[in-house]
């Protein structure tokens, strides 16, 4: 119907009322609304909820649905905005000839004929009468639910079957939900708003069958709540625990001791836990403002100390690069001063002073410090190189000289093994004399020819500290004392040794004879030193 229909519709009516008095209102029935007039009756009138059914032209019966709000008091004339009429209008006199009835009345309209099975069903809960009139039982005693006037009571009883088949299907559907453990939102008022229309009882069905699985869905839905609380309770605790594990993390990093920190690498971690705590406040569950403002601050605290640490180690490394870059400049320019050096032993030494002062300064930027290297580097080659020339220059000289001390350990490798000291002694001697006049030899070669000589040197120096132990008073003096002792000593054990075996004590035997033996082995051993001696 426009919106000029019921502007025109409640112009008339306003003018009816005012000779005719307003239906009386039936208890458990509620007022009807004025019908709205059409040219031609509307073809389907199967769900009066969502849009009333509209009444056959010129039929003069009320046409409001029976669950919609009470009509305005008749009494009280309308003001409504003139609109343009419908083609159709309803005259006075019909309006006049409409039925006072007190109960809702539906319109006369075509309706979906009724099954037999959904009759048959409806019929135990309800009954309609020949005028439209449909009442409902319930726990044995009939209540009125409305009128459906102009159709058969087939069809007014399964009208208002179907308002209950509606109820029903959305119980259905939400078992369906509850049973998928769909999300439980709103669902409590779902119910309760379906109890609210079955309380209405305008309608046709096994109300307190529908009453019954409303209850037990209200108690599913309590515990399908209470098992999504628990699980986002679980959710959020393991939310929490993961952004208390990053701010954690993050004041960990930030209470390193800045000297220790591997800066890049806590760097790029810092990072990564920035961007796992926007991923966790973009995607992850919601922990209320005062955990998420907490923790933000803490993880905000500790990356604000992790950046000033940085910045201040960053700056004091700057300048005490610049300062290792300055000492290590003021080494380089000693360093090239002594490369043209050709005092090459005291220039030698100054080098190593050079290089140990180096190793002391702490190290510059690693570019700066490999630059200057490289510099520091090649003066100290410079004088090397010079030097090692010098010295392949009087190697050159030396040559001969090699050949002369050659043949001199050759001669002095042939006064080994030494058996005659003096003569030894005195061919060395010569040897010697002459290893001075030949001069020295080239550098590489020095080690070698030295330790020939040495060897020779070595073994009559020990000649001579044999021959001496051997012609040494003192020890021949200790010597001959200590083998008078111990032929007395060997002597008294040989007595004792008789009268034990005389007496046939055992164990005095066998004490003396050990005593013996040994005080004889200690007497072999020196008279031995003595023949050496002698």
């Amino acid at each position: 119907m426009t919106d000029s229909q019921k502007s025109d519709e409640t112009a008339v009516v306003a003018n009816d009322e005012e000779t005719q008095a307003p239906v009386a209102e039936q208890p458990g029935v509620e007022p009807t609304a004025p019908a709205e007039p059409v040219a031609a009756p509307v073809a389907d009138a199967a769900e009066p909820v969502a849009a009333p059914a509209e009444p056959v032209a010129d039929a003069a019966v009320d046409a409001a649905e029976p669950v919609a709000a009470p009509a305005e008091p008749a009494a009280k004339p309308a003001s409504p905005t003139p609109r343009p009429a419908p083609s159709h209008a309803p005259s006075p006199a019909a309006f006049a000839a409409r039925p006072k009835a007190a109960a809702s009345v539906i319109p006369a309209a075509p309706a979906a004929q009724p099954t037999a099975v959904s009759l048959a069903e409806a019929a135990k809960w309800g009954r309609a009468e020949g005028d439209g009139h449909v009442f409902l039982t319930i726990d044995g005693e009939e209540q009125p639910v409305g009128q459906y006037p102009g159709v058969s009571t087939d069809e007014a009883l399964a009208y208002f079957a179907r308002k209950y088949d509606d109820v029903v299907a959305q119980i259905v559907l939400m078992e369906h939900r509850v049973e998928s453990k769909a999300p439980a939102t709103d669902m409590q008022k779902t119910v309760e708003h379906l109890r609210e229309q079955l309380a209405e009882r305008n309608m046709v069905g096994d109300i307190r069958t529908a009453e019954a699985r409303l209850d037990a869905l209200a108690g599913q839905i309590s515990e399908l709540e209470k098992s999504e609380k628990a699980a986002h309770d679980a959710a959020r605790s393991a939310e929490l625990a993961a952004r208390e594990a990053i701010v954690a993390e993050a004041e960990s990093i930030a209470s390193q001791d800045p000297s220790q920190v591997q800066w890049k690498t806590s760097s790029a971690r810092m990072n990564e836990l920035f961007e796992s705590w926007k991923t966790a406040q973009k995607n992850g569950i919601r922990l209320g403002r005062s955990n998420e403002d907490a923790l933000w601050k803490r993880f905000r605290s500790a990356r604000t100390v992790f950046d000033r640490h940085r910045r201040a180690y960053f700056s004091q490394l700057d300048s005490t690069n610049s300062a290792a870059k300055v000492a290590k400049e003021q080494l380089i320019v000693e360093a090239e001063a002594l490369s043209s050096s050709t005092d090459w032993g005291f220039a030698a030494g100054e080098y190593r002073r050079l290089m140990d002062q180096w190793k002391a300064t702490p190290r510059a930027s690693r570019k700066d410090d490999d630059a200057l290297w490289l510099r520091f580097r090649a003066a100290q080659d410079v004088f090397f190189s010079n030097r090692q020339a010098a010295n392949d220059e009087i190697d050159q000289q030396y040559t001969a000289n090699l050949s002369v001390k050659e043949e001199l350990i050759v001669e002095a490798q042939a006064l080994l093994p030494i058996t005659d000291l003096n003569a030894a002694k005195k061919a060395l001697q010569s040897i010697r004399d002459r290893w001075e006049e030949a001069g020295k030899v080239p550098r590489a070669d020095m080690g070698r020819i030295e330790a020939g000589l040495r060897k020779v040197e070595d073994a009559v120096r020990e000649a001579e500290e044999d021959k001496w132990r051997r012609s040494n008073p003192e020890t021949k003096a200790r010597t001959n004392s200590a083998l008078s002792q111990l032929e007395a000593a060997i002597a008294g054990l040989k007595e004792d040794l008789e009268k034990a075996e005389k007496a046939g004590d055992q164990r005095r035997i066998k004490n003396a004879r050990e005593a013996l033996e040994a005080r004889e082995a200690w007497l072999d051993q020196i008279q031995r030193s003595a023949s050496d001696l002698a």
